[in-house]
């Protein structure tokens, strides 16, 4: 995944990825998440002092703006979702709260991109170079876990994350749901090497935009948000259409797996998702309107 983007996943989905883990901690997380985001971007691109003072006023801008603005759409998302929960989903209502899920994520890349320009272009050869490696050192731990492992333990890695938020969700599945979940993971096939060329395309567009950007000393706020805006696009609308094409049949298996799992939930635990989508919106709220 490309630096952008894992800053828009890092301080764009916290909410609801929150909600598929703990509602705990979402509200105990959600402030560290300005410290999280700097670490994770550091790691990548080793600020100099400067940079990092920089870059920490520009995060906890964006988490304030984050917290008032685009919490209470997060919590819009679970109300639609408490709402579904009682009766049965269809894939096509499922695949809507990703899409909206990923809305969500480009209003995120759309209000960074000043901030994101600012600090592209104080960057330095040597700390691009610092980026490549990176990539390089994280591509070879992405291979390990979903390219080189053994098909049935990729396999049993993914049924094992769908299972426990779904448990998070629900509570304990019994044996019938787990085989939904089993049907689910054999049906929507994860293609390692496709997803592994995405990835570094996505790295390869964030070099070559940041050299773009850094090449050119002087260069235009306006040409520097125009170039970077570009990339981010592209991060989030791949226009590898074949890659598209895997995405979404990969969305759409996954949704037909939810909607037929929720179809094969009990009345208990249903009005159990329902009291937890509740709770979690509960803390959206609470989060939203804090100082």
């Amino acid at each position: 995944m490309a630096i952008f983007t894992k800053l828009m996943r890092i301080i764009g989905l916290p909410a609801m990825a929150g909600a598929l883990t703990a509602c705990s901690a979402v509200k105990m997380g959600y402030s560290a998440l300005p410290e999280l985001a700097f670490w994770r971007l550091d790691a990548y691109l080793d600020f100099d002092d400067t940079q990092a003072a920089q870059v920490r006023e520009r995060l906890a801008k964006l988490h304030q703006w984050h917290r008032s603005h685009e919490l209470p759409r997060y919590a819009a998302l679970l109300e639609q979702a408490e709402r579904l929960a009682p009766g049965d989903i269809t894939p096509a209502q499922a695949c809507s709260l990703l899409d909206q899920l990923r809305e969500r994520m480009a209003a995120v890349a759309r209000h960074a991109e000043p901030a994101m320009a600012a600090t592209a272009a104080s960057l330095t050869a040597a700390q691009l170079r610092h980026l490549q490696k990176h990539y390089a050192r994280t591509d070879d731990e992405w291979r390990r876990d979903w390219l080189d492992a053994p098909a049935g333990a990729v396999q049993q890695r993914r049924l094992k994350q769908l299972t426990e938020r779904a448990e998070m969700i629900y509570g304990t599945l019994d044996d019938a749901q787990r085989a939904v979940l089993q049907r689910t993971v054999e049906q929507a096939v994860f293609d390692a090497r496709a997803a592994l060329a995405e990835r570094q395309r996505r790295q390869q567009d964030a070099l070559d935009t940041l050299r773009s950007i850094t090449a050119a000393p002087g260069l235009p706020a306006a040409q520097a948000r125009a170039a970077l805006r570009g990339y981010l696009q592209r991060s989030l609308e791949s226009p590898d259409a074949a890659w598209r094409a895997r995405r979404d049949a990969w969305q759409q298996e996954m949704c037909r797996g939810f909607a037929a799992l929720h179809a094969g939930t009990t009345a208990a635990q249903r009005e159990a998702a329902v009291r937890r989508l509740r709770a979690y919106q509960r803390d959206l709220q609470e989060l939203a309107a804090a100082p």
